[in-house]
């Protein structure tokens, strides 16, 4: 069992308070948006063996375990984080795996290099990701039913929005989500600052469930993301519960801590809410146009306290234990790979003692025992 050492990212849409605070330590001023845990080539977790590609790399039957080598090949294939939002991420979808695989084929055909900024496919998996809130957590997660999103629209009285509204009353619904956001994203951009100028206006004025669209127009003046935004549901988590996000639904998280887990992928098509590169085209053949409601995942509890959040995911599996003062010890042992966080609280994980925000990797058959007082995330695989 190795104690991880871990990298923050300083991405400026990062809080600059949560994760020291997790950590128990000062607040430097930078923003600090994600810790990362695994073995991620960008900044992947150290250990007293090197870092955990290396470790992972020297053997990874021993460090994986067969099973998981054959369904995923030598690297870890998932990636777990705790993400700090203090101002809202662009908005964004990932690919399903047939998608990846073909992207990242025809840029590397095209020659795109990997670190141009208008690449879109940085490898060839895909990205579906769960957030599990520690806090209090906003986001944005798929579309709303259109009637629902022509009736915020129109409430904002805004004039050069009625066009939109109009469209979001045609049918079917999803070629009305499909022109609507096309539209959006193709718009003068002179003319759509103006819009979201006034559309702020009036989500200031309004206040209640226009207030989360104002506070992104703050961040992102101007942008067409801050209209696209509004075709979304917005999702309030409480501490415990998780959010799910599959291949092509389009979503943004704007505020809160949590932990996050994904599938070992870098791949992002950006919407709006960002400075970055939008590939329209690419985009609208990735996204699903489907209204739905997100609704809170919450985790289903085990005979043993474990509690799972379940997925239809095999690279990853998130679970967590919530341990009380004096209660029983509870082996984790398995065959799979397996990194164990600490949220909260003081617990033993083998030889090691983690508080919050620390935590180890376990190779797969590792004897792994923990007990104590505090909450436990454990991430593994579905072999």
């Amino acid at each position: 069992m190795d104690r991880l050492d871990n990298t923050v990212r300083p991405y400026a849409w990062g809080s600059t308070t949560a994760i020291p605070h997790l950590l128990g330590v000062e607040p430097s001023g930078e923003p600090q948006a994600e810790m990362w845990m695994g073995a991620h080539p960008g900044a992947p977790s150290r250990t007293a063996r090197g870092t955990l590609v290396e470790v992972i790399e020297a053997d990874p039957e021993r460090e994986l375990g067969a099973r998981a080598v054959a369904r995923f090949g030598p690297r870890l294939p998932f990636l777990l984080k705790i993400l700090a939002a203090g101002a809202p991420l662009s908005l964004q979808v990932h690919p399903d795996l047939k998608q990846a695989e073909e992207g990242y084929a025809d840029e590397e055909r095209r020659g795109v290099p990997l670190d141009a900024p208008h690449r879109n496919y940085k490898d060839a998996n895909h990205k579906p990701e769960l957030i599990c809130a520690l806090t209090e957590f906003d986001g944005l997660c798929g579309f709303r039913d259109p009637l629902q999103a022509a009736g915020l629209l129109d409430g904002l009285g805004v004039d050069s929005l009625k066009p939109y509204v109009d469209l979001l009353h045609a049918h079917p619904a999803d070629a009305a989500l499909r022109e609507v956001l096309t539209a959006i994203l193709g718009a003068d951009p002179r003319e759509m600052a103006h819009t979201v100028a006034e559309a702020t206006a009036a989500c200031t004025r309004l206040g209640g469930d226009y207030a989360p669209y104002a506070d992104i127009a703050h961040h992102y003046p101007g942008d067409p993301g801050v209209i696209a935004a509004m075709l979304l549901n917005h999702v309030r988590l409480q501490p415990g519960e998780a959010l799910f996000l599959g291949a092509g639904i389009p979503h943004a998280y704007l505020s809160g801590l949590g932990v996050e887990i994904m599938a070992n992928s870098d791949n992002v098509l950006r919407c709006g809410l960002t400075p970055k590169h939008v590939d329209v085209p690419e985009l609208l053949r990735i996204v699903r146009f489907e209204a739905s409601d997100p609704g809170a995942l919450r985790p289903e509890a085990s005979p043993d306290d474990e509690e799972v959040y379940a997925t239809p995911i095999d690279e990853f599996r998130l679970s967590r234990y919530v341990l009380a003062a004096g209660g029983t010890a509870h082996d984790l042992t398995r065959d799979t790979p397996q990194i164990l966080l600490c949220t909260s609280g003081t617990v033993r994980a083998g030889e090691h003692d983690l508080g919050p925000g620390h935590s180890v990797f376990v190779p797969a058959g590792e004897k792994a025992e923990i007990s104590g007082a505090g909450t436990v995330f454990r991430a593994t695989v579905i072999v």
